[in-house]
């Protein structure tokens, strides 16, 4: 050994060095792939808004049993504590969807995480139950900013063509937020469930700054970040003229629905004239539909998922953190195929091909959930359960790509905004139900959970149901928005 101890830090060096060059390789890779340098920090920036508000979701299940002990509650509290900040969500989506359609977006998503850090910290410092479900209701009247927003931003940050790929890098932060709220946080609140809210709570400011740093996009999609590593696409494609799905309803003769067909500024909509028309779509409708019976089941499994694993498979909750992060895995790639394959299909002259990829996903995550529930093994049960999550998470992004389609630009924020108030509300409902039919309908217990969660998945199948339908009716409300998207009033924006 030497006096001085360089030849103990050599090899710690010689490790630090090599961790570095990985991480810039890695990042080079996930440049080149997404871009470029703009398009990267982008996608990124708004892949971590989705996490941090999935992540705070999942930490509250993944503390249930310090929350229970330390402010003496049950799982229908628990429960509670997620169903009313998603509830006033979904009221506050609302207003959040006309600021999107209106002002500059990104300085008020980043004042709004600046907001959200504030109420974690808040919910780490409460004294009693009360008082943390109090913070909880400020917490979701600041996180709903982030659905309408990021919808707004998505849609005049990228191409048509490509959307349903981009959505899928975003949403990927929606399933690695669980995975950090399982794992990390969760692992902390083994520990202390403030300090789990604290650790949760610092990245949030840092967040925050660096969206305050994003351009503005201009409106309507009329100038795009192009990727720089790909080959460019013509006009149309870069978001100058139709979309890829409303050019071949064009090109097929398609004809758009007149009474429905905008002619004037959607931007003098109120939000009850907005609210009135993007339901009268009958694929929105359906699409709303099918992402809330989807996100419905999604909210239960956060918030009891830990608890039913531990149960279900006789395992503590350390390896039960490290079993859902492995079916996370399996989300994070159904989102990344699920959004390319929708474009593929689409690119290759399948108007309806990204509904079908998310019809099919619905059908088979319901399938695939079923034996899960009922097996005792854990590392038996881990194959269905990794694949299922694969195929409900392979849904998401094209059908998030296919609302824009059936959508005039300067309606983007408002009927995200309408979609977000009647999915967050289901969510709502998911962990209130999951808790209350688990305690007082089955008697709470292993059994219990495992009653519930195959009870729910009646609605996860009923999600495949409306996206089947939305098969029908999906080509015709693409050409009624190409009908009004290119009125001069929308380009002039």
């Amino acid at each position: 050994m030497s006096v001085d101890g360089r030849g103990d830090r050599k090899p710690i060096e010689t490790a630090a060095a090599a961790a570095g060059a990985v991480a810039r390789a890695g990042w080079a890779r996930l440049t080149h792939t997404l871009g470029g340098h703009e398009r990267t920090r982008v996608i990124v920036l708004l892949g971590s808004v989705l996490a941090l508000s999935s992540a705070d979701a999942s930490t509250v299940g993944a503390s249930a049993t310090q929350l229970r002990h330390g402010l003496h509650v049950n799982n229908t509290d628990i429960g509670l504590l997620v169903s009313v900040s998603a509830i006033v969500a979904a009221a506050a989506s609302l207003p959040f969807g006309v600021l999107a359609d209106r002002v500059r977006r990104t300085w008020t998503l980043g004042a709004a995480i600046v907001l959200w850090g504030a109420a974690m910290i808040w919910s780490a410092v409460v004294p009693t139950f009360g008082d943390l479900l109090l913070a909880r209701v400020f917490l979701g009247a600041v996180t709903a900013a982030a659905g309408p927003i990021v919808a707004s931003l998505v849609g005049d940050y990228f191409p048509a063509f490509e959307r349903g790929r981009i959505y899928g890098y975003i949403l990927a932060g929606e399933i690695v937020g669980p995975g950090v709220g399982f794992t990390v946080t969760g692992d902390i609140a083994a520990l202390s469930w403030r300090a789990a809210f604290v650790i949760l709570a610092l990245p949030a400011f840092v967040l925050a700054w660096l969206i305050f740093r994003m351009p503005e996009p201009a409106r309507g999609g009329t100038a795009t970040l192009v990727s720089m590593t790909a080959p460019q696409a013509d006009d149309d494609e870069a978001g100058l003229g139709p979309t890829a799905a409303q050019r071949l309803a064009r090109e097929r003769g398609l004809e758009p629905d007149p009474e429905l067909v905008l002619r004037g500024d959607p931007r003098r909509m109120n939000l009850i004239e907005a609210t009135r028309y993007v339901l009268r779509i009958r694929t929105n409708v359906m699409l709303i539909l099918a992402s809330a019976c989807a996100y419905y089941f999604l909210s239960g499994v956060q918030t009891f998922g830990i608890e039913f694993t531990t149960k279900q498979y006789g395992i503590g909750q350390a390896l039960a953190n490290l079993l859902l992060l492995v079916v996370g895995v399996g989300g994070v790639a159904g989102v990344l195929v699920g959004g390319t394959l929708g474009d593929l299909l689409l690119r290759r002259g399948r108007l309806n091909g990204r509904i079908l990829v998310s019809a099919a996903g619905a059908s088979a995550a319901a399938v695939l959930f079923a034996p899960a529930i009922f097996i005792g093994g854990a590392f038996t049960a881990l194959p269905y359960l990794t694949v299922a999550a694969f195929a409900l998470f392979s849904q998401i992004p094209p059908l998030d790509a296919a609302r824009l389609d059936i959508m005039v630009p300067l309606l983007w924020g408002r009927a995200e905004a309408v979609r977000t108030f009647l999915r967050t509300m289901a969510q709502a409902l998911a962990p209130l139900l999951f808790g209350a039919v688990s305690d007082y309908v089955f008697g709470g217990g292993r059994s219990g959970l495992q009653w519930t969660f195959a009870i729910m998945l009646l609605p996860l199948s009923a999600s495949a149901y409306f996206l089947y339908k939305a098969l029908e009716t999906y080509p015709r409300d693409v050409a009624t928005a190409a009908a009004g998207t290119y009125d001069e009033h929308v380009l002039e924006a």
